[in-house]
């Protein structure tokens, strides 16, 4: 939980695009999810962290530092996984591009602000319901055990947490570049 130090929490996640990000998230609600009406499908490169709001400049730096560092690559999501018993939570896993999804969690990572220890090691995926009955999580990880999409991944985003509790784009980073500018250049 923020404090009075720490009062900003933010994420850094790759985009689902569409068609698939509109069907995992309606999945996610589906399954009784709420977290589903707060942010869409998404890989987390960075989850929920706490940092203090003038730290977000250094943030914002840092990111682009690792976007510039980075390639394009192909996501590849297939199928679906559990880390059922740790966990509730099921899945749609990522078949190609785990590399390069592991190497960016790591850079991100590696400096200032937002160098934490994990809790879980990294695991590249797509949540599509997390801590809901069992027999919903049992019938996403069945619903979806089929899916697939493949996409160019050319960028991740920063977002924040707001007090409404949904996770609002502050910054989109291009990969292989800085920042893009657009409607999302809101700060820092």
């Amino acid at each position: 939980m923020p404090t009075a130090d720490l009062d900003t929490t933010i994420g850094v996640a790759i985009d689902i695009p569409e068609p698939w990000g509109t069907q995992l998230t309606e999945r996610r609600y589906a399954a009784g999810d709420p977290v589903a009406a707060y942010i869409r499908a998404h890989l987390t490169l960075l989850g929920p962290t706490p940092i203090a709001p003038a730290d977000l400049p250094v943030v914002a730096g840092h990111l682009e530092a690792v976007a510039s560092g980075h390639e394009p690559f192909t996501l590849h999501l297939r199928g679906t996984g559990t880390f059922r018993p740790l966990t509730q939570v099921v899945f749609v896993a990522v078949a190609a591009g785990i590399s390069e999804c592991e190497q960016l969690h790591e850079a991100v990572l590696a400096a200032g602000p937002i160098a934490r220890l994990e809790r879980f090691p990294y695991h590249p995926h797509v949540t599509v319901a997390h801590d809901v009955a069992p027999e919903a999580l049992d019938r996403v990880f069945a619903d979806l055990a089929g899916f697939e999409a493949s996409f160019p991944v050319d960028g991740f985003t920063l977002f924040e947490h707001d007090v409404t509790g949904h996770w609002r784009p502050l910054r989109d980073y291009s990969l292989n570049g800085s920042a893009r500018p657009g409607a999302r250049d809101q700060r820092p």
